[in-house]
């Protein structure tokens, strides 16, 4: 095989590339309008709202196909997919909450530090090897979580940094979940039941945190719910074409459309430390996606 042909088959393709970067797009939206709300409203609304209005285009996902929805739901995975429902749902709620404390761009890198804490926990709860590649690289990335909510580096408060943080630790489980859950459950079934257990959870935390929302607010959280959806959908597409490592790169182009938003609807802006923190972030997580990808195979 010629070298050009070589790189041809290595090539990523354009559609694959096309969809994790509208899928990132959806996200930061996604992000956006969940501050917008956020600042508004109890974060366990705004997760309800999500999860309510992106429970329409799930069910319309799994009904596209050859296998019937009853099917996909009589054969569900109950144990792991609650288990990982809940995890994804905890880092959903976390998120929410630090998001009125922390710049977007700031709040949206911190989000993906859940790919380090992956390389903590693999190896306790999935008995994976830990390289000294991985132990390098989750170091770097750590110091750059430093720098990003360093004492007195623009942070008015450390509760949303650690709630950010710990959206990311229930990020991670989520994510080491996945391995543990039928391979005979599909991302369709998967998204879907996240999202029917997460409306129901966060539905009866409204008996204890409830603010009527305007109806911008609601068409907002609306919208919100629909991005985020079609994020997950995107994000399928993708890794049904190329694996998770290839595509790590493009993962993090929604830190920048964060931060663009940010800086646009609130004026944000990063400090130059928090600036080299994010990069730190950001090239050990590729790293690390890289390294597994080239030895074990995507994280998820």
């Amino acid at each position: 095989m010629s070298s050009s042909s070589a790189t041809s088959a290595n090539a990523l393709p354009l559609s694959s590339i096309g969809s994790i970067l509208a899928s990132m797009f959806c996200f930061a939206v996604v992000d956006a309008l969940a501050k917008t709300v956020a600042l508004q409203y109890p974060a366990n609304e705004v997760t309800f709202f999500r999860m309510l209005f992106g429970l329409v285009p799930a069910v319309a996902m799994c009904c596209v196909g050859p296998v019937p929805l009853t099917r996909r739901l009589a054969n569900v995975d109950l144990g792991g997919q609650t288990v990982r429902a809940l995890m994804l749902l905890g880092a959903s709620g976390l998120f929410f909450a630090g998001l009125p404390y922390v710049p977007l761009g700031e709040a949206v890198a911190l989000a993906y530090s859940e790919t380090l804490i992956v390389i903590l926990l693999a190896p306790l709860i999935l008995r994976e090897r830990l390289t000294l590649r991985s132990v390098a690289a989750a170091i770097v990335g750590f110091l750059g979580v430093l720098l990003v909510v360093r004492p007195g580096g623009g942070q008015s408060s450390w509760l949303g940094p650690a709630f950010l943080l710990l959206s990311a630790v229930f990020g991670a489980l989520s994510i080491l979940q996945i391995k543990r859950i039928r391979s005979t459950d599909d991302s369709e079934t998967t998204v879907l039941f996240f999202t029917m257990v997460g409306t129901v959870v966060t539905g009866c935390t409204l008996l204890f945190s409830w603010r009527t929302p305007s109806a911008s607010s609601l068409l907002i959280m609306a919208i919100l719910g629909a991005f985020a959806t079609a994020g997950q959908l995107l994000m399928t597409m993708a890794f049904r074409q190329a694996d998770a490592g290839r595509l790590a790169p493009y993962n993090y182009t929604s830190i920048v459309w964060a931060a663009l938003f940010g800086y646009i609807v609130w004026h944000e802006t990063m400090q130059p430390l928090s600036l080299f923190g994010i990069a730190l972030i950001v090239g050990s997580a590729i790293a690390v996606a890289i390294s597994r990808k080239d030895t074990e195979g995507p994280l998820a």
